[in-house]
C-alpha cells in the first residue's frame, strides 16, 4: 500500500500548493475536505491540516473531530489548522493586535525540534492570518517565534502534533521545503517512492486488473491529459483500447490532421471523425458562453456515442481526468457556482452504460507531463499548451460563424508559431488569440477599414489555478501584430491582454 500523507482542507487558497510541495519530495499525498474526512488505513503516515478563510472563533467555522488522526499518526497543522488544534486543546486564540500578513522572520527556532531541524535563525516566513495564538495549552511547547508572533510554532509534548502560524508551502518561505521534508521523512517516516516510473508500473497493473479482457473507448482531444491517458491505457491493454478523435471545427489550424497522424505514428488504435459541419451548424446564432459550451458538449456526446457503438462489446470509458478536476468536484467550499460545462468529471450520460476508468485522476498537470516523458511520448505533444475543451468556441466571443473560425485559426496560428520561432513557447503556460465581438476603424493603403479586433493572451502558471500574464517583449508583440494585420483578412487591430488570474480568468469565456 502506498505511503500517504493526508491533507485536510479547511478552504485555504494554498491547499493544492501544500500537496504539490509534498509530491515534489516524491511522497504521495491526497487532499480531502474537512467536512468529509477519509478513513484511516495502514498506508497513512501523517496528516497535514490546511489554513482557512475562516476564524476559529466564527460560529460556523469548520470544527471536525480529528481525534482519530491525532491518536494514530503525526499531524502538522498550518495557520487555521494550528489555531484550531490549540483552541480545541484549551489554548487561547483571538484576533491579532498587529497585522500578521506578509513577510516575517523567525527570531527564535528550537533547532533541536525534529520539525525545525536545519532551519536558519532569522529565516523569512510568510504569514497570512487575522487571528493569533495568544496562549498554548500546558502540554505544548513553543518551537518558533517572530518579533511580533510569540507562538509562530508549537509541538504538543504528549504527541506528534505540530502547529505553525506561517505557510511553509509558499515561495515566500524559502526554507519551507526543509520543514516539510522534516515532517515527511524524519517525523512520518515516509520514503521517496512516488515517482513517474513507480506510478506507471502500479497504474498499469491496476488497469489490467480493473478492465480485464473488456474493450475500452477513449475520447482524445489532442491535449496532454488525454494523450498520456491513452498511452498509459495502451501500455496496459494494447488493442483493447479504441481511441476516438473528433474534429468539432473549433480546433487550431491543421490540428486535426497533424495530431491524428501523430497518434497513428504512436501505434494507437484511433478513429478520426470529421464533424465540423454538425458543430458549426448547431452553433449558428448562439452567443451566450454557457449555451455554446452545452451545445458543443451535447453534440460531442452524440458523435462519441455513435463512434463507440461501432466498437463491439465496449464496456469502459477512459478519461484524462486529473487531480485538480477531482478536488474541485468535492471542494470544501461546497457545490461550486456553475462549474463550466464540458468538464472532465462526470463523463458521459447514463444511457451509454459505460463504466469509467480514470488512470490520471491522482496527478497534477506537471506530474502528467512527467509521466508522459517517462512513457516516451513525443515532447512536442507533451509540452503542448492546454487548450479548452470547447476549443475556439470560447475564444470567439459572441456567436460563431465559419468566417470567424477562419480568422481565429489564422491569427492563433501566427501567434503560436511566432512564440515557437522566438523561443517563447516553452516559457509560456498557455497562449492563444481571442476574437472580440467588436470592430474598429482602420486605414489600409488609401482605404478606410472597419474590421475585427483580436486580443493576444499569454500566461505563466504551474497548474492553471492562478496565472500571471507574460511580459512579452514589445518588439515581439509588434512583429506578431504586424504579421496578423498584414496576413489575416478581416483584422485591423491587435491588443495584448495584461490581466492576471485572479481577478481575470485565463480564457475570456
Amino acid at each position: 500500500m502506498e505511503q500517504t500523507i493526508l491533507i485536510i482542507d479547511f478552504g485555504s487558497q494554498y491547499t493544492q500548493l501544500i500537496a504539490r510541495r509534498i509530491r515534489e519530495l516524491n511522497v504521495y499525498c491526497e487532499i480531502h475536505p474537512c467536512h468529509h474526512l477519509p478513513l484511516m488505513n495502514p498506508g497513512v503516515r501523517g496528516v497535514i491540516l490546511s489554513g482557512s478563510p475562516f476564524s476559529v472563533n466564527d460560529a460556523h467555522s469548520p470544527a471536525p473531530d480529528l481525534s482519530d488522526f491525532i491518536s494514530k499518526v503525526p499531524v502538522l497543522a498550518i495557520c487555521y489548522g494550528a489555531q484550531y488544534l490549540a483552541k480545541v486543546k484549551g489554548g487561547k486564540v483571538l484576533p491579532s493586535d498587529t497585522r500578521e500578513y506578509g513577510r516575517a522572520n523567525l527570531s527564535f527556532i528550537d533547532q533541536q525540534n525534529p520539525l525545525m531541524k536545519g532551519m536558519t535563525p532569522g529565516c523569512q516566513v510568510w504569514m497570512s492570518h487575522g487571528d493569533t495564538i495568544l496562549e498554548i495549552p500546558q502540554s505544548f511547547n513553543t518551537i518558533a517565534s517572530t518579533a511580533d508572533v510569540a507562538i509562530a510554532g508549537y509541538q504538543d509534548a504528549e504527541s506528534q502534533v505540530f502547529g505553525i502560524q506561517f505557510h511553509p508551502e509558499v515561495y515566500h518561505t524559502p526554507e519551507g521545503a526543509t520543514l516539510l521534508r522534516n515532517f515527511a521523512f524524519s517525523i512520518c517516516g515516509c520514503q521517496p517512492t512516488w515517482t513517474p516510473a513507480s506510478f506507471i508500473e502500479r497504474t498499469v497493473e491496476e488497469i489490467q486488473h480493473t478492465v480485464g479482457s473488456e474493450q475500452v473507448v477513449l475520447g482524445l482531444s489532442g491535449g496532454v491529459d488525454s494523450s498520456v491517458a491513452a498511452v498509459l491505457m495502451h501500455k496496459a491493454i494494447g488493442k483493447q483500447l479504441h481511441c476516438i478523435f473528433v474534429d468539432n471545427g473549433l480546433l487550431r489550424k491543421n490540428e486535426f490532421e497533424s495530431v491524428l497522424h501523430t497518434y497513428q505514428d504512436m501505434g494507437l488504435n484511433i478513429k478520426g471523425v470529421d464533424a465540423k459541419d454538425r458543430f458549426l451548424d448547431a452553433l449558428q446564432g448562439v452567443s451566450e458562453p454557457e449555451d455554446k459550451r452545452k451545445i458543443i458538449g451535447k453534440i460531442f456526446i452524440h458523435i462519441f456515442e455513435e463512434a463507440a457503438h461501432s466498437i463491439p462489446n465496449a464496456k469502459w470509458l477512459a478519461q484524462g481526468t486529473i487531480y485538480p478536476d477531482v478536488i474541485e468536484s468535492v471542494s470544501v467550499k461546497g457545490p461550486s457556482a456553475t462549474i463550466k460545462s464540458h468538464h472532465n468529471v462526470g463523463g458521459l450520460p447514463d444511457f451509454m452504460k459505460l463504466k469509467v476508468v480514470e488512470p490520471l485522476k491522482s496527478l497534477f498537470k506537471d506530474e502528467v507531463r512527467n509521466v508522459g516523458k517517462e512513457l516516451g511520448i513525443n515532447p512536442n505533444l507533451i509540452n503542448r499548451h492546454p487548450f479548452p475543451g470547447p476549443g475556439l468556441g470560447v475564444r470567439i466571443l459572441g456567436d460563431i460563424t465559419r468566417e470567424k473560425v477562419r480568422i481565429a485559426q489564422e491569427t492563433d496560428f501566427i501567434f503560436i508559431e511566432a512564440l515557437k520561432k522566438h523561443s517563447w513557447y516553452n516559457k509560456v503556460w498557455q497562449a492563444g488569440v481571442i476574437l472580440l465581438p467588436v470592430k474598429s476603424v482602420g486605414v489600409m493603403g488609401d482605404e478606410r477599414t472597419y474590421e475585427n479586433v483580436v486580443a493576444l493572451r499569454a500566461v505563466g502558471s504551474t497548474d492553471g489555478m492562478t496565472a500571471d500574464w507574460i511580459h512579452l517583449p514589445y518588439d515581439f508583440l509588434a512583429l506578431v501584430s504586424n504579421e496578423i494585420i498584414n496576413k489575416v483578412k478581416g483584422v485591423n487591430r491587435v491588443v495584448y491582454d495584461i490581466s492576471s488570474k485572479p481577478p481575470a480568468t485565463i480564457e475570456w469565456e
